[in-house]
């Protein structure tokens, strides 16, 4: 860490770009939180500190490389947290939150787009192992937003009932009438997903996609 960082105290170099870590997940929560108070605030510290310990060369900017830590760790927490039921895909976002003294280079974002194209082979890989073909998921995507966070949350679902989620890995298929049992849902909507959802049930519960996960603009439900 220290030899790429450049940094001789991890604390200090924290403490310095807190303002940093404030603004990223501000800006991921769509809301003004409360370093004193707000849990969100202290999972973002957390995983910029890993971000520090985990950070290479090889991942390009580390500024870029620490937000995506960091909303990856909001999304862990916004799916597992029991006080946020309902989560919401976020509009087209626009990120202003690196100073232009730390603008990335395109050497940086050459690195960072092989990390990318990593996640994307093991994510294609891991698809074909339930009958997927990734360039299918663009067709069996769904086009409303309404049914987007319907579904999401439908994989929210299934991700925190391990039963569901042990019984989709080791089948590679959706036990349907379970789910449907659970959510409440149709087993038509399900089953007509069935690509779509189990595509996001795997990213949301693999901790290597870290840069998927990150694109998937997640937030609580109710936020602006």
């Amino acid at each position: 860490m220290k030899e790429n960082l450049k940094i001789n105290d991890k604390n200090l170099f924290i403490e310095d770009n807190l303002e940093f870590i404030y603004k990223t997940t501000n800006t991921i929560c769509k809301r003004k939180l409360d370093h004193r108070n707000d849990e969100e605030i202290s999972v973002a510290l957390q995983a910029f500190n890993k971000a520090c310990d985990t950070f290479s060369e090889k991942k390009g900017n580390f500024f870029s490389y620490s937000r995506a830590v960091i909303k990856n760790a909001l999304i862990d927490f916004f799916r597992s947290s029991k006080k946020v039921p309902l989560l919401s895909f976020e509009e087209e976002e626009n990120y202003d939150y690196i100073d232009n003294t730390l603008s990335i280079s395109q050497y940086e974002k050459t690195l960072e787009g092989q990390n990318r194209e990593e996640e994307i082979g093991l994510f294609k890989k891991e698809l074909s192992e339930y009958g997927i073909d990734f360039f299918q998921l663009v067709e069996a995507s769904p086009s409303h937003k309404d049914t987007r966070e319907e579904l999401l949350n439908i994989a929210i679902y299934c991700i925190r009932d391990q039963e569901v989620l042990i019984t989709l890995k080791k089948n590679k298929r959706l036990p349907i009438s379970k789910i449907s049992s659970g959510t409440n849902k149709s087993k038509k909507l399900i089953e007509k997903w069935r690509k779509y959802l189990i595509a996001l049930i795997i990213v949301l519960s693999n901790k290597e996609y870290l840069y998927l996960k990150s694109y998937l603009s997640i937030r609580q439900r109710g936020e602006k």
